[in-house]
């Protein structure tokens, strides 16, 4: 897992540019929130507790808090200390295309960062590492993902989880009937109106939405993992800049001893809208978050 990390580390955040740069010059994405004053945050309506809503509808979530710290890091690399932070609303389907045409400048939700959307995007450094999994009804007697033979999963558009269920339909010969939804509540409602007979998603993100609606009596998550999915922050490729500002605000965290504060604020202490996930740091993410704070900066 930690060589995993290594390589979206090197490939995704090379670390060099800004000390090259000399402070001359800035990237393109770097250049505009100059000009404007203005950084464009994606956020997810129902991605809890990395990004959601809470009671007056703004977003919130742990993801959004570490994009908040790059924010902080820009306004030192372009000079500006009081920008403005504009949150634009995205969806599992639309967010890499609101990063890659410039609707936003980072998205902070759940995003998986795997080699094919490193051909479109960049990926910050580590946050969390999840895996598909099944949320069913209890009474349901489902098990396992060999228990759907034949039957209804609902997943949401634009996941990598609907390679892990067509990857498990195919391997156990399944004939799953597939539905999606646009995002991870309406995919949860399909499920409660009984039009489907489980959700596959991140289990992360399922154990979350059971949380928030207080459906622990009605669902559970339950199965093997289907997937392998690291998460990270995304923001447009090719702007060494950018990803060197991303980079070395995710190792202040780490150095300050920041992460695993942040990471019990979200998921273990009692969420600002009332719900507790009560999910511990893995062993995994606890030393990726170590291994940034022993890394060298990018400015030595």
């Amino acid at each position: 897992m930690l060589a995993a990390c290594g390589v979206l580390l090197a490939v995704c955040c090379p670390v060099s540019f800004a000390a090259a740069q000399g402070g001359e010059g800035l990237s393109p994405t770097l250049a505009a929130i100059k000009a404007s004053h203005v950084v464009h945050l994606g956020y997810r309506e129902s991605s809890p507790p990395f990004s959601f809503l809470d009671q007056a509808n703004r977003p919130i979530g742990y993801s959004l808090e570490l994009c908040e710290a790059v924010v902080d890091e820009i306004g030192v690399e372009v000079d500006e200390p009081a920008l403005r932070i504009d949150y634009v609303k995205v969806t599992s389907d639309d967010r890499i295309a609101a990063v890659t045409q410039g609707k936003i400048d980072l998205e902070c939700g759940s995003t998986t960062a795997n080699a094919e959307r490193a051909k479109q995007v960049a990926f910050s450094p580590l946050m969390f590492v999840a895996g598909t999994k099944l949320m069913v009804p209890k009474a349901s007697g489902i098990t396992a993902v060999t228990d759907l033979k034949g039957r209804n999963v609902v997943l949401t558009k634009g996941t990598t989880n609907e390679q892990a269920m067509h990857n498990a339909d195919k391997k156990f010969s399944l004939g799953l009937n597939v539905v999606t939804a646009d995002d991870h509540e309406q995919s949860y409602q399909m499920l409660v109106k009984g039009k489907a007979d489980a959700f596959a998603t991140d289990d992360i993100l399922l154990s979350g939405l059971i949380a928030r609606h207080k459906s622990q009596d009605k669902f559970r998550v339950t199965g093997d993992y289907l997937s392998y999915d690291p998460y990270g922050i995304m923001f447009r490729k090719g702007e060494p800049q950018l990803a060197a500002v991303v980079e070395r605000a995710f190792r202040k965290l780490g150095s300050n001893h920041d992460l695993i504060p942040l990471y019990n604020k979200w998921f273990v202490s009692r969420l600002p809208t009332g719900e507790k996930l009560n999910v511990p740091i893995s062993p995994q993410l606890e030393e990726a978050f170590h291994v940034l704070d022993e890394s060298p900066s990018a400015t030595e």
